[in-house]
């Protein structure tokens, strides 16, 4: 049985304190998530890869990234019963379609960066 929230699209409204989508954004937006997605688009990663292509982020952090992203099927866990043991991370379908808008945002930020005044 699935027991995940039905939202009817005319009731959808990101404006809205009680709407679904809110948490979908918070999820997003977190420049964690994003940088993770966005490092997993190639194909599967292992743990320690993804934390050397995301500078600056800690294990806690990331594993804490990951289990969150993995809990709301944007990524799947794969656990290899090699000696040592072999974790690689993937993008599920739900992952690579979050990519799309995501990608076009940190492409966008790139190419801005430097009109944000202090940041650059």
């Amino acid at each position: 049985m699935d027991d995940r929230i039905r939202v009817p699209r005319d009731a959808r409204d990101v404006y809205s304190s009680s709407c679904p989508c809110r948490l979908v954004l918070d999820l997003l937006a977190d420049k964690w998530s994003a940088l993770a997605l966005g490092a997993l688009l190639d194909g599967p990663v292992r743990f320690g890869v993804l934390k050397t292509t995301l500078d600056g982020i800690s294990p806690k952090v990331l594993s804490a990234v990951l289990k969150r992203l993995e809990q709301h099927e944007l990524v799947t866990r794969t656990v290899f019963p090699d000696v040592p043991l072999r974790v690689e991370y993937a993008l599920t379908e739900l992952g690579r379609d979050a990519c799309v808008p995501l990608g076009g945002l940190l492409g966008w930020v790139e190419d801005n960066v430097e009109r944000f005044p202090d940041l650059a």
